[in-house]
């Protein structure tokens, strides 16, 4: 209730404004209708993965799912990482745009809305190693997981799940050096007996972070995983 009227009180006194052309945001979104329109959707995504699966696929699966189920259950991936998607990520990620933030969490909690998505017990964001946590000053994971969690009423955590060794960065890696890369590092504090998590991240490349970390759930007695991300790379 609170904040239904903070939001209220915010939007009459600072009228959204979108975040890519400045003109009057759609309803409470930083984004105008015609910039909303022109997101990259991901229409036909794999039901596990979300990897986009070719125009007229008449299978729900990837061929990668089809032969070796993931670990967890589902990823959520509304768009693809294509303009301007990108390029508002990048610009929370690395510009500590924080608006953006609020921009796709509310973005990423309308998709599960539309998708009818199984509520989890928490929400858990990605984590970062405390060393990159210090040079970059925030997790673009966490302000995600904390918008989503507020508009969809959900608890969250970023007390959970830590990344306890640091790795080089996964860009320019294929999909075995990245599992190799990410092995071990994720740890998850399971004293609340819990059964059923969401990750939340930004992106969702090959998988490989999703995999690990939910290995590192599985070993706590997680049984059901789902990923949500704001968008998958081709």
């Amino acid at each position: 209730m609170v904040y239904n009227w903070i939001d209220i009180i915010q939007n009459q006194l600072y009228p959204a404004a979108c975040s890519l052309c400045g003109n009057r945001g759609l309803d409470d979104l930083d984004l105008c209708s015609a910039c909303h329109h022109q997101l990259p959707r991901n229409p036909h995504p794999c039901s596990r993965c979300a990897l986009p699966l070719p125009a007229g696929s008449n299978s729900d699966l990837c061929g990668r799912c089809a032969k070796h189920a993931p670990l967890f259950q589902r990823i959520y991936a509304p768009f693809l990482y294509q303009s301007p998607v990108d390029h508002l990520i990048q610009a929370l990620k690395f510009h500590q745009q924080l608006a953006n933030g609020r921009l796709l969490g509310k973005l990423l909690a309308n998709h599960l809305l539309e998708q009818g998505y199984t509520p989890p017990q928490v929400i858990v964001p990605v984590p970062l190693h405390e060393k990159q946590l210090r040079e970059r000053g925030f997790n673009q994971s966490a302000e995600l997981a904390r918008q989503v969690a507020r508009e969809l009423k959900l608890d969250w955590s970023s007390q959970l799940l830590h990344k306890v060794r640091h790795t080089q960065p996964q860009h320019g890696l294929d999909q075995k050096h990245r599992l190799k890369n990410l092995r071990r590092c994720f740890r998850f504090d399971n004293h609340l007996a819990l059964t059923h998590v969401a990750i939340v991240d930004d992106v969702v490349t090959t998988g490989s972070t999703a995999s690990e970390i939910t290995r590192a759930l599985n070993r706590q007695g997680v049984e059901y995983v789902q990923v949500w991300a704001l968008a998958r790379t081709p």
